[in-house]
């Protein structure tokens, strides 16, 4: 199987149009179709749809996706590899990471990283867990930053404890307290964040046997937390989340006190490529001192 034929197919999705595609790849659009159109006669089936708007994969094409995706990576191992054996590092690095994580901790990994390595192309993606292991399982990321989740499927390196924190109206009766009881989630006005399913409070109340009110859901926490400042009701967060945004709402720790573990995943730290175990690294030792 000849990868430019793998690169021209990952493009055209990726892209939408084989003329979009054509841009990436410096070919023709003309270039890109024919290098695609090999790939069907290859294995047999269709990959996209093709129409006068662009392009979509089939169904066969979507199946195919993670394993070209993982073809391609392998060989850029193979390049990095040998550019390592060379004395030198190459390739690129994508990043999947909480949004909390991409604005607090990463700026100055990555910058450090740079400094050291400014031939390295590095692309940060920003979401909620959903997103962030669809990439990493779709080989969409190299890497991850998240919370720990029982199963974990990947090779999993802890970073720090993340304290979750109730974040109230200042108008709220429990404002000046120095704690805010979980229970009483039950009897609040929810506002629950990431698409109204926050894998990380979600797994919290499990665990305390509780059901909150959820009265509203939104997909960022900012959105959450601007409700909350309007006395739309409350919600619980990882304090790294909640720092510097530009709200006029109450934090308090839980009680019983709550913690999550942040830290970072990817299939297999042995096979990842020498690009991605050097900016592990600097990412652990910059965010473990």
């Amino acid at each position: 199987m000849e990868s430019a034929r793998c690169k021209a197919f990952l493009a055209a999705v990726e892209a939408g149009s084989f003329s979009k595609a054509a841009e990436v790849l410096n070919y023709t659009p003309s270039g890109v179709s024919q290098l695609v159109s090999a790939l069907e006669n290859e294995l047999g089936f269709s990959l996209l749809r093709r129409n006068k708007k662009g392009v979509m994969p089939t169904e066969n094409g979507e199946k195919m996706l993670p394993a070209v995706r993982e073809f391609l990576l392998q060989e850029n191992r193979i390049y990095q590899l040998a550019a390592e054996m060379n004395g030198r590092l190459i390739g690129s690095i994508t990043i999947a990471a909480y949004s909390s994580i991409a604005t607090h901790w990463l700026p100055s990994v990555i910058r450090a990283f740079q400094e050291d390595y400014p031939q390295i192309q590095i692309k940060l993606m920003e979401g909620i867990r959903q997103k962030v292991t669809k990439w990493l399982d779709e080989k969409i990321a190299d890497v991850a930053f998240l919370s720990y989740k029982d199963p974990m499927p990947y090779d999993w390196i802890p970073l720090a404890e993340d304290q979750m924190l109730a974040v109230l109206p200042k108008t709220h009766p429990l404002a000046k307290e120095a704690s805010y009881p979980l229970q009483n989630c039950e009897y609040e006005r929810f506002i629950m964040p990431a698409l109204g399913r926050d894998v990380d409070v979600v797994a919290l109340f499990q665990e305390n046997n509780l059901k909150p009110n959820i009265q509203f859901s939104t997909l960022e926490n900012f959105a959450a937390m601007a409700m909350i400042e309007q006395g739309l009701g409350m919600s619980i967060m990882n304090e790294l989340i909640t720092r510097k945004w530009q709200c006029d709402v109450v934090k308090l720790p839980l009680s019983p006190p709550q913690q999550i573990t942040l830290g970072i995943a990817l299939p297999s730290l042995e096979n990842a490529s020498p690009t991605v175990k050097r900016f592990v690294k600097y990412a652990v030792d910059r965010l473990t001192c």
